[in-house]
């Protein structure tokens, strides 16, 4: 079990070392964006990448999914690459097309206005290219080419920053300069991954095989709904707060909403290497043991960096560390106390993450569309109750609140289907640890100065890992409870 999760680890690490480094580069531009755009610039922004988001989702129409469940059993995995590829080419084109011809009506609904009308046409070609960018990207993740899927991962980020300061600070090119520098790096991503593209695509001409081409169809598809209902959790709120407080209110939102990218690292450096082990060591054994280990290990460590994250970020953004720079501009600050709910949500989002092994191994992948469509009533629920009374913070309520509904009944469909021996007792105290502390801090918050409560907060942090490793811990010759 073990030497099976030591590797994990080790996957966890390598894919994490690029997704750091991507989303740390991409983090650079928050506040390069903040100094550069007006509130409404960023808002607008904010609101067309979250329509991307979600026809993302439907130009890729779960297919990465799918190649990753064939390819791991298919005798000629060129061919399931190929019917992927392919099918995808064809669909993205038709579908991307439709799109630019209906750019105008697209902007008038997410509320950006017919005056940017070219930001739904750029946003197009990046549709476009990432979508061919995923199967060969999937295909690494398969093969385990940690190495070669983060330096691709990490040199598309680096010309996506470049670009962005290019075009912003110095041709002046305003909000279009974000989708430029998305469209560069996403060729970028696609000249290097070629190699792999060729790799499987020069075995002689393309043979149509029409059962697999439906298999893998009907595998994939509940991930559409899946995934649009999922994604509807992080960037429904975008064209809703569009309508209740303004542009405006979304580029403080979304400045801030940025801030749970560090959280979003743990899950998703997670996610890259999580999927593809599971996958591998379904019939080990011990595997249901191994998978419920896995989620103690990763509650402890998870639950440590967000306690971080909320008790130090807002200290750091607002700190006179740099002098007149900061993270955020100070117009942004206005949104601070969303960072804690995104922060959360994005906790309980790996949560969720864990549980996916039940449906993936067992097939019943038509679950996750009606979990996350829960999801996402829940967010929209939320977000129109709360949001008329208390503004942005409501939204960020609403993203913590829909994602540990997610989890919660993603985890009771797993242990109906395919039943996981965790370890509740141990899970149990290190939620109360966690959740004391957190109460101990802002207790502590009521009372104390700036500094003591800063070498409070920093003493906790330290003890943490501490209380981890003994709540944790196997006993010698036990399995554990």
């Amino acid at each position: 079990m073990y030497k099976n999760i030591l590797r994990l680890g080790k996957e966890t690490l390598v894919y994490g070392t690029s997704t750091v480094i991507a989303r740390l580069l991409n983090f650079c531009l928050v506040p390069f964006y903040t100094y550069y755009l007006a509130t409404a610039d960023y808002g607008t922004a904010a609101t067309v990448f979250a329509l991307i988001a979600l026809l993302n989702v439907v130009f890729l129409f779960g297919m990465d999914q799918s190649y990753l469940r064939f390819a791991s059993e298919a005798q000629n995995k060129k061919e399931v690459f190929q019917h992927c590829f392919y099918g995808l080419l064809i669909y993205g084109a038709v579908l991307g097309g439709l799109m630019f011809v209906c750019a105008k009506p697209l902007a008038e609904i997410v509320g950006i206005g017919a005056q940017n009308i070219y930001l739904i046409q750029l946003a197009v070609f990046i549709l476009f290219l990432d979508m061919l960018n995923m199967i060969p990207f999937t295909k690494l993740r398969l093969q385990r080419r940690a190495w070669y899927f983060a330096g691709v991962r990490t040199a598309s980020i680096v010309v996506n920053v470049l670009c962005n300061i290019l075009f912003i600070a110095v041709y002046k090119m305003g909000v279009e300069s974000i989708f430029w520098a998305n469209i560069f790096a996403s060729l970028a991503s696609l000249l290097l991954l070629s190699p792999v593209i060729w790799q499987e695509l020069k075995s002689g001409p393309f043979q149509f095989n029409f059962p697999l081409q439906k298999q893998m169809l009907l595998f994939a598809w509940p991930f559409v709904p899946a995934g649009l209902a999922s994604l509807l959790v992080s960037v429904i709120d975008k064209p809703i707060l569009v309508k209740l407080v303004g542009l405006s209110e979304v580029g403080i939102y979304q400045a801030n909403f940025k801030i749970g990218v560090f959280m979003m690292l743990i899950v998703s450096m997670f996610d890259q290497a999580w999927r593809p082990f599971f996958l591998t060591h379904a019939k080990d054994p011990n595997a249901k043991e191994t998978f419920a280990r896995v989620l103690t290990l990763f509650t402890a460590f998870s639950s440590w960096v967000l306690l971080g994250l909320i008790f130090l970020m807002p200290t750091i953004i607002q700190s006179n560390l740099l002098g007149s720079f900061h993270l955020i501009a100070p117009q942004y600050w206005g949104g601070l106390h969303v960072i804690a709910w995104v922060l959360l949500g994005y906790f309980f989002y790996g949560l969720y993450i864990n549980f996916m092994v039940g449906p993936v191994l067992t097939k019943r992948t038509r679950v996750l569309m009606w979990i996350t469509l829960l999801g996402a009533a829940t967010s929209i629920a939320t977000n129109l109750l709360l949001v008329p009374h208390i503004g942005i913070r409501g939204a960020g309520m609403a993203v913590a609140l829909s994602y540990f509904v997610m989890a919660c009944a993603l985890f009771a469909f797993t242990q109906k289907v395919y039943h996981l021996p965790y370890q509740y007792k141990k899970l149990a105290l290190i939620g109360l640890t966690g959740a004391a502390i957190a109460y101990a801090v802002h207790n502590a918050s009521q009372t104390l100065g700036f500094w003591p409560l800063l070498q409070f907060k920093t003493g906790l942090l330290c003890a943490y890992p501490l209380l981890m490793w003994l709540i944790i811990r196997e006993p010698k010759n036990t399995k554990g409870n």
